[in-house]
């Protein structure tokens, strides 16, 4: 780990113009940083603290019926707030199912959602990978690649992103609120993860600078609390990441699906929000046969980038199970085994 100077500003102004120094990285909960500064994959020059920056750590929920969550609020904090959980069970539900109880406690919810990729080939100095140096080719492509990307990757780079909170929030239409130099803006979440063409070095729609003060989610997301699943298929029940994930969620009218909401996880170097899914569920009746449809059109541009074509009929099974499990109900109860498809959900926990 190289020398660095570290620097803790009283100011969301003052540490995005520390921040837009060259060299420059922020801390945060640290749990992805510290890893890649001890592993020589990040070198800053200069740390920007923003544990102490005021106004940042508060879920919000606000007259028009938004949900505001503070970049410094702390994964586990938010899983366990009561109002939020039942607001957003399967957000809950995705940090439940995320890291160690130790880690939760430590992450935060800015951070998550910039977390780096855990591609062993990017963790690896030793490794051509063209994330960490644009034009060193990517040597994921000849090598271990079973857990890699099957949506939107290229020739430079076939990596995933790792995070299970922000599927849940690409499929319920979250937006992300940045403070730079520049003053502030908004992005949706769906466009704030970068796919990586030719540039798999620039990864989220950032600029120099700028900062994640706050993750927003809009009035209508709470309306399908009701039908709401998180479900994750990861080689070990605890502490992995998932190997596929899928976040479903419908809004019924009258026995019929109104409105779906279907993201995938694991599969692409963002959430991937499977719009064209979600479409076919447009006034259908809930059931295998039509869940079977959506799973089809969520994976259609799917294809290998190694020796990985089982993750495409993995995610593609996990959508018809995701949809069946929110059609029958959100449970009362987050079950024993966060996120897990083969938690039994408590008989009788179901809402009609």
């Amino acid at each position: 780990m190289n020398r660095f100077d570290y620097i803790r500003p009283a100011t969301v102004s003052e540490a995005a113009v520390a921040a837009a120094e060259p060299g420059s990285m922020v801390l945060a909960g640290g749990t992805n940083l510290l890893d890649l500064m001890k592993g020589g994959i990040a070198r800053p020059q200069r740390i920007v603290d923003l544990t102490r920056l005021p106004g940042l750590s508060a879920v919000e929920h606000l007259a028009d019926g938004t949900t505001r969550i503070g970049a410094l609020v702390r994964n586990a904090d938010l899983a366990h707030d009561r109002t939020f959980a039942a607001r957003f069970p399967a957000v809950a539900e995705a940090l439940l199912s995320g890291a160690s109880g130790q880690l939760r406690n430590a992450a935060t919810a800015g951070g998550n959602i910039l977390q780096r990729t855990r591609c062993a080939y990017f963790f690896d100095p030793a490794s051509a990978c063209d994330k960490r140096e644009r034009g060193s080719g990517c040597d994921a492509k000849g090598g271990e690649n079973r857990g890699l990307a099957v949506l939107g990757w290229s020739e430079q780079c076939i990596a995933t992103h790792p995070s299970d909170f922000c599927v849940p929030l690409a499929a319920l239409g979250a937006v992300v609120e940045l403070e730079g130099p520049d003053g502030r803006r908004e992005v949706p979440i769906i466009e704030f993860h970068q796919l990586p063409g030719e540039t798999p070095d620039i990864e989220t729609a950032c600029r120099p600078g700028e900062i994640v003060t706050a993750l927003r989610l809009p009035p209508d997301a709470a309306g399908f609390a009701a039908h709401a699943r998180y479900l994750k298929l990861r080689e070990r029940t605890s502490y992995a990441f998932a190997v596929v994930s899928v976040a479903a969620m419908l809004r019924m009218e009258g026995g019929r699906i109104a409105q779906a909401r279907i993201a995938l996880g694991g599969v692409a170097l963002k959430p991937w929000r499977a719009l064209e899914a979600e479409a076919t569920l447009a006034d259908s009746e809930p059931g295998r046969p039509a869940f079977e449809r959506a799973a089809g059109a969520a994976l259609a541009e799917a294809r290998p980038s190694g020796d990985n074509a089982h993750k495409i009929e993995l995610a593609r099974r996990l959508v018809v199970r995701a949809l069946l499990l929110a059609a029958a109900g959100t449970p009362d109860r987050v079950p024993a085994l966060p996120g897990s498809p083969f938690a039994p959900v408590p008989e009788g926990a179901l809402h009609v």
